[in-house]
């Protein structure tokens, strides 16, 4: 029977933070889907993070070797974020897990209850690595009562990338710099690692696989800039890596896609990127246009 290992980097938080709210409804979407997938390919539920994270670490998951290094190990920021650099999540669950496949997503991804049943039958057809898109529900929902109101909400796609499956054995290829989890072009990054390393790469943008409560879109707060920043300067390291390694990425492709926009618009496409804002539906119509 196939094996998937799933890994999460929950985060000690203050009542005031979303994730406060979002997390429990995570960890516990993660478990439905789990015992639901039972008998057809088996789950094992990992979580990783730093030793003050110890009180929130989930129920009935495997807990990793607790995370050493942050991004203040290799930049200067202004706001002390003590965020974690994604390969050594990832490296982790390879020292610590045994699956054929992998799957890593934001810790404020809730999962549909057949989440890794749709995933089996997406590696069964062939593909080793893909990312899912999440759709975005409303905002309102805060207890774990409410996730069967939260599964029936079809929600609104998403443009952004925060769900990866993978093959395990893809993980030492993995080019992923010093690229932290919790800014902007983290999902990008690893993104690209499967375009570039899978045999068969798709991006699922319009199943109902998984969900997220709200837009609020944090991450956009100008105190976080250099953040997003330092990101933006390793994603641009990574691409040119895996273009000398692995060849250029076809224009078509999302990472050929990104590196075309910034060869041709430079500075000002990661400005635009990061301070406007286009509904959901209108940007995925831009971008196809773009790549086309």
């Amino acid at each position: 029977m196939k094996k998937i290992a799933h890994i999460v980097n929950p985060v000690l938080v203050k009542p005031t933070s979303d994730l406060f709210v979002a997390q429990p409804i995570t960890f516990e979407s993660m478990r439905i889907a789990q015992q639901k997938a039972s008998g057809n390919v088996v789950v094992d539920l990992f979580a990783v993070g730093y030793a003050e994270d110890a009180p929130v670490m989930p129920a009935g998951f495997q807990i990793l070797p607790q995370l050493t290094r942050s991004v203040f190990d290799v930049g200067i920021f202004q706001q002390q974020r003590k965020l974690p650099l994604l390969k050594d999540i990832l490296e982790r669950l390879y020292a610590g897990s045994e699956a054929d496949f992998c799957i890593y997503t934001n810790v404020d991804i809730g999962l549909q209850p057949d989440f890794y049943l749709k995933v089996n039958e997406f590696i069964d057809q062939g593909l080793d690595a893909f990312v899912i898109n999440r759709r975005t529900i409303s905002n309102g929902y805060t207890r774990l009562d409410e996730l069967a109101l939260m599964w029936a909400e079809v929600g609104e796609p998403h443009r952004g990338w925060d769900c990866f499956v993978f093959r395990r054995d893809l993980i030492p290829h993995f080019v992923l710099g010093d690229v932290c989890v919790g800014a902007t072009r983290v999902g990008l990054a690893l993104l690209s690692n499967l375009v570039a390393y899978g045999r068969s790469f798709k991006e699922f943008k319009a199943e109902q696989l998984t969900f997220h409560i709200g837009d609020e879109r944090q991450w956009l707060n100008p105190a976080f800039a250099d953040y997003d920043a330092h990101n933006t300067h390793e994603l641009k390291q990574i691409l040119a890596t895996l273009e000398s390694t692995q060849g250029p990425f076809g224009r078509e492709t999302i990472p050929g896609s990104y590196v075309w926009r910034t060869r041709t618009f430079g500075r000002f496409y990661d400005l635009w990127a990061r301070h406007v804002y286009l509904p959901p539906r209108l940007s995925i119509f831009l971008n196809r246009l773009l790549r086309d």
